[in-house]
């Protein structure tokens, strides 16, 4: 797993991709040629977020599962702007030990749980968020521990979960303690196999509601592929877990949802190159003139959307890719005014002529109609049809903005 994103709700339902907040050649400490990070948390203290990711410190050794290290990137927004710290936590790592869980008690001490191949620790964390205060310990009475621990508090009792090791499919089991440190009481499954090979989860409380999130591969159809997932998580009147119940649709709507937006600017991909030099495609081919065929990766192929408008000042778009792909796991590069910017995952709509994909991203405009958005395909194929920004800092652009006569129409 590389380039981690965020993603945003106010109601659980409706989801935007904030963008890309971390990638592994970022890592000052990570050996060549680069990496990979797994299962990662965030806290937020001191007035800034901690992001907390494993690595292994020499990726290109043979025996990397032994190098692994937990390391810190930092910001003051939840969802941009993160720097990594320029070495890893002391004190802690080794074989396996991955998946950090961040816990910070009512009493503000922070803990740091993390683990894998069926071992777990736990060590505190000191005011700074950064260094561990003492020698971590070892979490025990964890039946049948696996990977993944998140840590969390409901009416004085602690809990931690944790994925099993269920033959062939994981399972999410919990235990309970009076006291963070130990010691804990095992109390068996309460999230069942998902049909991925992997299962883990973390437990958030929101607006009064308590919620699961966990991954299948429902929609991928690829276990390295996973497909985010959340359900609401329900107690009975002792305080135990009661068993997950996993649906298609996810929990009800709970908070504000978001308004709709009339500040859209579309670029309809017609015949390839229309629109004074706004859209352009290269060594793919324009399909019934209004879409962009075979943006594929075994070839040079790409799609450019110059003098993309980023209003008076600049700011965060929500780019929306509409698109149509046979088959799974194809994705598109997008490079934002000459700046490698991250990925957009498709998923399969039944067909190169079925347009029913739709992808959105978070992305930095600067100000006026001087913007380049590039798509290369970064794996499999993709055909995408139309795309649109919507500015997301207000107020409206509308009643400042003097389209260029070739823009007029906001259609391309």
């Amino acid at each position: 797993m590389d380039r981690y994103h965020v993603f945003s709700t106010g109601d659980m339902v409706h989801w935007r991709d904030e963008g890309e907040i971390l990638r592994s050649s970022e890592v000052p400490w990570s050996g060549p040629p680069g990496g990979f990070m797994w299962a990662p948390d965030c806290a937020y203290a001191n007035g800034k977020y901690y992001f907390y990711f494993p690595h292994p410190s020499d990726p290109s050794d043979a025996n990397w599962n032994n190098t692994w290290k937990i390391g810190v990137a930092t910001s003051i927004s939840p969802c941009r702007d993160f720097t990594p710290q320029a070495n890893y936590l002391q004190g802690i790592g080794g074989f396996a030990m991955i998946d950090p869980d961040v816990f910070i008690d009512t009493d503000g001490q922070a803990y740091l749980f993390y683990g894998g191949g069926g071992n777990c620790a736990v060590a505190k964390l000191n005011a700074d968020m950064v260094s561990i205060k003492g020698a971590s310990q070892t979490v025990t009475n964890l039946s049948n521990f696996h990977e993944g621990t998140w840590v969390f508090k409901r009416n004085n009792l602690y809990y931690l979960t944790y994925a099993d090791n269920n033959p062939n499919f994981n399972q999410l089991e919990y235990a309970v303690a009076t006291n963070v440190m130990g010691p804990w009481t095992s109390k068996g499954v309460y999230l069942y196999s998902t049909g991925c090979s992997t299962s883990q989860g973390s437990v958030v409380e929101y607006h009064g509601q308590w919620y699961q999130f966990y991954h299948n591969q429902v929609l991928s159809n690829n276990g390295c592929l996973r497909d985010i997932c959340v359900d609401v998580l329900n107690f009975d009147a002792n305080g135990n877990i009661l068993t997950v119940v996993q649906t298609t649709n996810g929990p009800p709507a709970n908070g504000p949802t978001p308004a709709p937006d009339a500040n859209a600017i579309t670029y309809a991909v017609t015949n390839g190159t229309v629109g004074g030099g706004s859209v352009f495609a290269q060594d793919s081919s324009a399909w019934d003139g209004w879409c962009v065929e075979n943006l594929h990766t075994s070839t040079n192929s790409f799609l450019e959307l110059s003098h993309v408008e980023g209003g008076p000042g600049g700011g965060l778009n929500l780019m929306d890719v509409h698109f149509a792909v046979q088959g799974d796991g194809s994705k598109l590069l997008v490079a934002v005014n000459g700046q490698d910017y991250s990925y957009i995952n498709t998923l399969n709509t039944g067909g190169w002529s079925s347009f029913a994909g739709d992808s959105t991203l978070t992305i930095p405009l600067g100000p006026g109609a001087t913007n380049v958005v590039l798509f290369t395909g970064g794996n499999g194929g993709v055909n995408p049809d139309y795309v649109s920004f919507t500015p997301l800092r207000l107020p409206s652009r509308n009643a400042s903005i003097q389209f260029d006569p070739n823009f007029g129409s906001k259609a391309f």
